[in-house]
């Protein structure tokens, strides 16, 4: 569960990464119209004036577009497949919401307890969204419109229609499925967000009347949630949506830009509800002390090395507000001192709150310059200089604190080590330890393993992946290491043609794609040692058999299609020709139909459906691949019979292909029988022979 809110946070903050430009961009722009900070050169009548105002106003897009953004931005994050897809399903969807609420509201509002007839904004509890008067949801509205169509494209999106029907597939299917899901969804919406209006004002009101308080609880709540990455969840109703001021603290902020450069009076007197957006000073004033804290209390002989690795990485926590690689290293070595770290956050975004400063501060020094120092520092230079007295204040206080407590406790933080490397370790190493000892999950570093031999993550241009092969193509085949490194990491190998990498990974495929993708997205926070990659494979050689076949069971595998079943050996693909896989016969496919060798469980079906991986009762792991290269075809011609998880015996329908599609496309029927696990069995004989039959023939006989 915690792994399905870290994903739907992360997938939460896409559209939030927009925000630092167009914030900088805001900032710059009002800056450029403030007549009271720029004279006649920014009267509303200059020219000067009025192409600001056209770059000022493209900057509002973002913000004033927020629920869009969010409907857009979560399917990126959460959609299993075709993204894009998603994206366009949830916003036609997202409308059609609106559209029903606007109705309902217009037609019934009355006796809902909504005036619908009034204003849009202020207490109405009213809105536009494209051009669509309707209940302000803000961000939840959109969240939850979004997180339902994910979950419908994700369940329904490949279900396959009657030819009849063919063209209602993919969108138009999920569509089709929404339209009525949103009926029910509007209808509760008027009935019970009124309700909840009504428990935001009531929070609100709490939050706010707790003055410094309501502040340091809010501080020390976003800072401890960090390493679970629940954090957004904390702070994106107040930053982003209506739940303090209208449109989110970061948009309301930049509206009163002009009024606050115009005001000499305390910013906190001018926009109370700036208070909370004051998680940046720790990364400004909070990382320097720790930094020296380290440096400080580092063995002698490592400070060289390590004022080489603290430098950039407290200037990108300044300037960036980027602070993952120090902040997560007190996670490893000693935890108690990132809650300590948390502690000091707040206390010293209280104490600058008590002086009366507030503004947005949330980010880095780039962001903290554009909206505030730049376009206010005339009116409040005063208060941004007292900020810098308290800041460098409270540097010196994290710098006492850790340096004492490192002592005391004799944390290993960076340059106090007993081993010779001195690091900094990632949110994924993190996340890492505390689901499993400190090393990454088996597929998460087989993943990162393979994408090291692959040239890593600049070397990569596209991925996807058949049955059993991870298929990346590359930029630089040079890169790419040879056969023995895949193997010895625990693949079956690699196979290359030019650009084009095939790694047989095996019918775990699909999710050490998932891992890959998620390592590519973030290629820093998964980058290994591969000087000790050999200690730390998952694979082992596969025991030798030496027992008494004699005392073991003979097992029979069926033929799985009328036709000529064949040697794996000569199959017209060098992966499957090899035995990377494992050893097997092929069966020429004649009828279009294709069958279980045996009984057993479906334990996989292929996203292309031109792949079924079966378990028996005896533990033996079955892969049924029709045709060669038929991954291409994206499940074209396959109509399956079975699912995963299905019960099948030997002879039963797997699959139905179109036999003349396939010779159109000239794809070859070789439909393999691979046992992936056949290292375990003993006496394996493959008996290939020219007419089989489905379920009838047997093609290979081993003892188990």
């Amino acid at each position: 569960m915690m792994q399905k809110i870290q994903k739907f946070g992360g997938a939460m903050f896409t559209p939030v990464l927009l925000f630092s430009f167009a914030g900088v961009m805001v900032g710059i722009g009002t800056l450029c119209t403030t007549e009271a900070v720029l004279g006649s050169l920014a009267a509303p009548t200059s020219m000067w004036y009025l192409v600001w105002n056209v770059i000022l106003q493209g900057a509002w897009c973002v913000f004033n577009q927020l629920p869009l953004l969010f409907v857009i931005g979560l399917p990126i994050g959460l959609a299993k497949k075709q993204a894009a897809r998603c994206c366009m399903e949830a916003l036609v969807l997202y409308l059609t919401f609106h559209y029903f609420v606007s109705t309902i509201l217009a037609q019934w509002g009355t006796a809902l307890g909504v005036d619908f007839a009034a204003e849009t904004g202020g207490s109405s509890g009213l809105t536009m969204i494209a051009n669509i008067k309707t209940l302000d949801m803000g961000m939840f509205g959109a969240l939850l419109v979004s997180g339902l169509v994910i979950y419908l494209h994700n369940k329904y999106f490949d279900t396959e229609l009657p030819d009849w029907l063919g063209s209602f597939n993919g969108s138009t299917f999920i569509f089709m499925i929404g339209f009525f899901v949103m009926l029910p969804v509007a209808l509760l919406s008027v009935i019970i967000w009124p309700n909840i209006q009504h428990g935001m004002q009531l929070f609100q009101n709490f939050v706010m009347t707790k003055g410094a308080l309501g502040v340091w609880v809010f501080i020390l709540l976003e800072r401890l949630l960090i390493p679970f990455g629940l954090h957004h969840l904390l702070y994106s109703p107040f930053y982003y949506d209506n739940l303090v001021c209208p449109g989110g603290i970061y948009a309301y902020w930049a509206t009163q830009l002009p009024a606050l450069a115009a005001s000499t009076a305390s910013l906190k007197s001018l926009c109370p509800e700036a208070a909370f957006t004051a998680t940046g000073f720790s990364k400004i004033f909070g990382c320097p002390g720790i930094a020296l804290a380290f440096y400080s209390t580092a063995k002698p002989e490592k400070r060289t090395q390590l004022k080489a690795l603290l430098i950039p990485i407290v200037l990108t926590a300044i300037v960036c507000g980027v602070t993952e690689p120090i902040e997560f290293t007190f996670l490893f070595m000693a935890p108690a001192l990132f809650v300590v770290h948390c502690v000091l956050a707040a206390f010293l975004s209280t104490t600058i709150n008590l002086f009366g400063i507030v503004g947005v501060f949330s980010g880095g020094l780039i962001e903290m310059s554009s909206l505030n120092f730049i376009p206010l520092m005339t009116s409040h230079w005063r208060e941004y200089l007292l900020m810098l007295v308290i800041g460098l204040v409270y540097t010196g206080i994290w710098f006492i604190v850790f340096r004492f407590l490192i002592l005391k406790f004799n944390f290993k933080t960076p340059g106090r080590e007993d081993t010779e490397e001195t690091r900094f370790y990632s949110k994924a190493e993190f996340r890492a330890k505390q689901a499993g000892g400190g090393e990454m999950d088996k597929k998460t570093l087989l993943a990162a393993m393979i994408l090291e031999g692959l040239g890593r993550a600049d070397n990569i241009v596209d991925v996807t992946n058949c049955a059993t092969r991870l298929r990346v193509n590359v930029k630089d085949a040079a890169l790419v290491k040879d056969d023995g490194y895949f193997k010895g990491i625990g693949t079956h190998g690699i196979s290359k043609n030019g650009k084009a990498m095939q790694v047989i990974v095996g019918l775990s495929v699909p999710s050490v794609r998932e891992k890959f993708e998620m390592i590519l997205a973030n290629p820093s926070a998964y980058e290994l040692n591969m000087d000790d990659t050999a200690n730390r494979q998952d694979a082992a050689p596969a025991a030798e058999i030496t027992a008494d076949t004699s005392a073991m069971t003979k097992h029979e595998l069926k033929a799985v299609a009328n036709g000529k079943a064949i040697p794996v050996s000569e199959v017209p693909d060098d992966v499957f020709a090899s035995k990377a896989l494992g050893d097997g016969v092929a069966v020429i496919v004649t009828d279009g139909k294709v069958c279980a060798p045996a009984d057993g469980t479906i334990s996989m079906v292929a996203e292309t459906l031109h792949a079924y991986g079966i378990s028996t009762a005896d533990g033996l792991e079955l892969l049924v691949h029709i045709g060669i290269n038929t991954v291409e075809l994206n499940g074209e011609g396959f109509s399956p019979k079975v699912k995963e998880g299905d019960q099948v015996k030997a002879g039963q329908l797997l699959c139905e292909i179109d036999m003349k599609l396939m010779k159109e496309k000239g794809y070859p029927t070789h439909t393999p029988i691979l046992m992936t696990n056949g290292d375990e069995c003993a006496d394996v004989q493959l008996l290939p022979d020219e007419n089989v039959r489905a379920g009838e023939t047997t093609v290979i006989t081993y003892r188990k």
